[in-house]
């Protein structure tokens, strides 16, 4: 099994997909409890979502699936939300709190060690190869990090998450018309509502690539479920309806953004 999916384009936008992998080796699946089983953290059919939406951007795509190592974690496990709750890198709970391991086989240092060489390091070396690929092409690159999330979630979030959840690290990670050009979209977006660094302020992917001063602009976009999901709960269906409402959106941004790049908005 691959840890990674690669396709590469001949635009300045990378999108990286790192949670929408469902691969869990036997071994493991065998010690996940009940709650362990139905993945319900996954980023459920974002790469459907958003395939085709621009045709010449490069995909990175993480196979496996969160729960046997995060590729959005900092690899050496500090928090991306200290004092907040959250998973970890090797997640211990689902994101309601609630023991995902049967008792007695939640992984170790060890065995983190080995998750983080066969899987976090493969993405990631991709990840950055890519980046680097478009960037020496455009002298720019514009990573989008595409996430979604169930719309209530009172382990992690008071209330009901905003359709749109853009995250720049309170605008550390792009150049602002960047991030400007992003929110201006959601927020003009009829019956849909947005926040720029609310509760998701960007994961650890936007955080350590975006570098605006070397080029490298990074953006996270976490959407509610709600807006493409026929139900937040299980079986997790794609809504045709939904999807086909809500990609216009997506469309947008992301041709904006690659046209940022190529105009030389973005200093390259």
């Amino acid at each position: 099994m691959s840890a990674v999916e690669v396709v590469e384009g001949s635009s300045p936008v990378v999108l990286a997909l790192p949670h929408t992998g469902i691969d869990i080796p036997r071994s493991l699946m065998r010690r996940l409890n009940l709650r362990g089983h139905t993945m319900a953290d996954t980023d459920w059919h974002i790469d459907r979502l958003y395939a085709g939406l621009l045709p010449e951007a490069t995909t990175v795509r993480a196979t496996f699936h969160r729960y046997v190592i995060d590729a959005n974690r900092d690899p050496e496990g500090a928090s991306l939300y200290p004092g907040q709750n959250t998973t970890g890198l090797v997640p211990v709970t689902d994101f309601d709190g609630e023991p995902i391991w049967t008792e007695g086989e939640v992984p170790g240092p060890a065995e983190t060690e080995e998750r983080l060489r066969l899987f976090h390091e493969p993405y990631h070396k991709a990840l950055k190869s890519q980046i680097d690929r478009v960037k020496e092409m455009h002298g720019v690159a514009i990573l989008y990090d595409c996430h979604s999330i169930r719309s209530n979630i009172p382990f992690l979030f008071e209330g009901t998450l905003p359709d749109f959840n853009i995250g720049t690290n309170e605008g550390k990670t792009c150049a602002p018309i960047v991030e400007e050009t992003v929110a201006e979209i959601c927020s003009k977006a009829h019956a849909y509502t947005s926040v720029l660094n609310g509760r998701f302020k960007g994961g650890w992917t936007t955080r350590h690539y975006g570098r605006p001063d070397e080029g490298v602009h990074a953006i996270q976009m976490e959407l509610a479920q709600s807006t493409y999901l026929e139900t937040e709960d299980t079986p997790f269906h794609y809504s045709n309806d939904k999807a086909h409402r809500l990609r216009p959106h997506l469309s947008e941004i992301l041709h904006r953004l690659e046209r940022l790049a190529l105009d030389g908005k973005l200093g390259n």
